[in-house]
């Protein structure tokens, strides 16, 4: 593993937190692959992104990550959290679903 994050949903006033990985990309045939996970409490899933280079990939996947989240019927709804209440979730996003971002991620992805 790379680099993990703890998210939260909020229901019915419990908060349930859930890890997000990515893992250090690996060379394969000639281009790079990034894996991520996101353990949605009911829906586990992984991926993978590619890239020319590790850099490209790694950043393709925080990508697939943040849109995602982004996308996930939790963020919604509004119960989604990193840290604040509407703060965002610290990933990137590709230009297509920037409309999305809210707190920090607005102000500086």
């Amino acid at each position: 593993m790379f680099a993990e994050r703890q998210l939260k949903i909020n229901r019915f006033g419990q908060n349930i937190a859930f890890s997000v990985r990515v893992f250090m990309p690996v060379q394969q045939d000639g281009a790079w692959g990034c894996r991520y996970e996101i353990d949605w409490p009911d829906r586990p899933r992984a991926g993978e992104m590619f890239g020319i280079d590790s850099m490209q990939a790694l950043l393709h996947a925080m990508q697939a990550v943040g849109s995602e989240l982004y996308a996930s019927d939790e963020h919604a709804q509004g119960i989604l959290r990193w840290t604040d209440e509407g703060g965002g979730y610290g990933f990137p996003v590709p230009r297509i679903v920037r409309d999305l971002l809210m707190g920090d991620d607005a102000k500086y992805l």
